[in-house]
């Protein structure tokens, strides 16, 4: 069987469909856009959920298309046999009917805010450009003058900010029908102007673009654009009392960004790959938008993909390479004790709780660690296991949604401790673990404990990991993890340089009591007596071994040493 190639990176409907990639069929949005049409619709959603790739169809779906000399092209035949078709006349009767304003601002995120403006001028002038065939249409010189003005990137700023409600009209006197317009990432540019730092004049720009666009437009059928947040706060969308907002919470559309169940079940099944669902599953499912479990589509092809080449591929965080992940580290940064007893619940597999904001912006992102929290859940990092009233709030509970975000979040972690290790005075822990000094060593064990976020679970791999990334700084020893000694595997060695020096074997265990910890500290010494782990150092010429037997619960530890 030739199978279809997996749509790597393509957003764009037609060449979906044309060069018959794999399709997901989300045609029926269409169905119940027209059903429940507001003025201006915005849906937020998580990056690389599939916005784009939406927003591209609808393009095709209700333009009435033209090239550069006015003729119509037809775009009917890529819909053939998707769900739309099965609408009936009602909804069909749309297709090709409509003047297309079609913006994307997902580029608009350059170092300065001239930059960032001389980017948006050019999405706009490429649009206008391509409206070219209406021109002359245009019955007054001075609109026609200022319509290649904005065309060609040199009219002035005022006529870039009422660029669309200018361009509606145009297209209103040429088709003599109103337009629908549609704006992708629409808030890329305010995210980017706020990590650069000229928020306040994009925010200025965007408004401007927007009031006279979307709210004082006469000549607006109606309008669709997707973000992660909506951002109402900010005024961007001052006095549109007809935006409809739908974001993951709303049981709306809640099933046409992402994969559904058994929409993954298909593919596996497409691609005779039945026994990698459970692996998708487990890493690429868990999200809930609306009343629907959804997975993630970015990964779950790029997973398929690997997978048909490599029967033995193992899953990735391919999520997790499609931006730097920032907002976790930051998260970190900012949390005190309770943010990170939160965080080490969530990484155990456990829910917190929330306070929902959904109109946050994005100068209010940092100012608290709910606004944090919101954040990450409106933009794909958190799955709502249950919401409810308290008074006039809504409150939810939160949890990792799957291995592939547990993974974003370990790594972050990870990178953080070692971080602040590195930024750590170790020279007492160092000098105590060379001379057996148990009770120095016990206190400074637990300082950094106290500290650290627990990124697995406190099994005595994590310890392990924890102690071994803790000693690779002690000058004139080496670190071996894992190495076969006698009978069986010790936990460390710890192996100076000279072989006249002491080397040491250590061994850890992992107890469920406080009150264990003693018994577990000498279990782990007997362990390392009986099982002869001093072996393979002995035979490798060092005279002098001695051994630890550390012992945890929780943040806390026990050390035992022996001669």
């Amino acid at each position: 069987m030739e199978y279809k190639p997996l749509p790597i990176g393509i957003s764009d409907f037609a060449e979906m469909i044309q060069q018959e990639f794999y399709y997901v069929d989300k045609t029926a949005m269409i169905k119940d856009l027209l059903d429940n049409r507001a003025k201006a619709a915005l849906f937020t959603r998580p990056r690389r959920f599939g916005k784009t790739l939406n927003m591209s169809m609808l393009k095709y779906y209700f333009e009435d298309d033209r090239d550069f000399h006015g003729n119509k092209r037809d775009w009917s035949h890529i819909f053939a046999g998707l769900k739309i078709m099965e609408a009936g006349e009602k909804y069909l009767a749309h297709m090709g009917q409509y003047p297309v304003i079609y913006l994307t601002f997902k580029d608009v995120k350059k170092e300065s805010f001239d930059e960032s403006y001389q980017q948006l001028v050019m999405v706009i002038a490429e649009e206008y450009k391509r409206h070219d065939f209406i021109l002359e249409s245009i019955g007054r010189a001075q609109d026609k003058e200022d319509y290649k003005a904005i065309s060609s990137g040199t009219a002035d700023k005022a006529a870039y900010q009422n660029a669309i409600l200018f361009l509606s009209r145009c297209l209103e006197t040429y088709y003599g029908k109103k337009t629908i317009v549609l704006i992708d990432e629409y808030d890329v540019p305010l995210e980017n102007a706020f990590t650069r730092g000229f928020y306040n004049k994009m925010t200025d720009l965007i408004r401007s673009l927007f009031e006279s666009g979307l709210k004082d437009n006469g000549s607006l059928s109606f309008a669709v654009l997707t973000g992660c947040l909506r951002i109402s706060k900010e005024s961007i969308f001052t006095g549109m009392n007809n935006l409809s907002i739908i974001s993951i919470r709303n049981a709306k559309f809640d099933e046409y960004f992402g994969f559904k169940t058994d929409e993954v079940q298909q593919i596996c099944h497409y691609y005779d790959m039945p026994d990698v669902y459970k692996v998708v599953q487990e890493w690429y499912d868990g999200y809930t938008f609306g009343q629907t479990d959804i997975y993630n589509p970015w990964s779950v092809i790029q997973y398929m993909d690997d997978a048909r080449a490599n029967t033995n591929w193992l899953p990735m965080a391919y999520w997790a390479n499609t931006s730097s992940n920032s907002i976790v580290r930051t998260l970190i940064d900012h949390s005190d004790d309770d943010g990170r007893m939160q965080i080490e619940e969530l990484l155990a597999g456990g829910c917190i709780r929330v306070q929902i904001h959904e109109d946050i912006t994005y100068s209010e992102i940092y100012d608290s660690s709910d606004n944090l929290w919101n954040f990450m859940y409106f933009t794909g990092y958190f799955r709502k296991m249950g919401e409810w009233m308290e008074g006039s709030s809504i409150y939810a509970e939160l949890a990792i949604p799957n291995k592939e975000v547990h993974y974003i979040f370990e790594e972050k972690v990870q990178n953080w401790f070692c971080e602040k290790i590195k930024g750590r005075d170790l020279t007492r822990l160092y000098t105590a673990f060379v001379d057996k000094d148990c009770a120095v060593l016990e206190e400074q064990l637990n300082d950094i404990f106290e500290e650290t976020i627990s990124y697995m679970d406190q099994n005595e791999y994590y310890y392990h990991g924890m102690v071994a990334g803790l000693l690779t700084g002690i000058k004139g020893f080496g670190i071996r993890s894992n190495r076969e000694g006698g009978i069986g595997r010790s936990d460390l060695f710890v192996r100076p340089v000279r072989r006249s020096r002491e080397a040491f074997v250590v061994e850890f265990k992992v107890a469920k009591d406080i009150d264990d910890m003693e018994s577990k500290a000498d279990e782990a010494l007997k362990q390392i007596e009986e099982k002869k782990y001093d072996v393979e150092l002995r035979n490798d010429g060092y005279k002098h071994v001695s051994c630890y037997g550390i012992a945890f619960c929780g943040k806390e530890c026990v050390v035992h040493c022996r001669d």
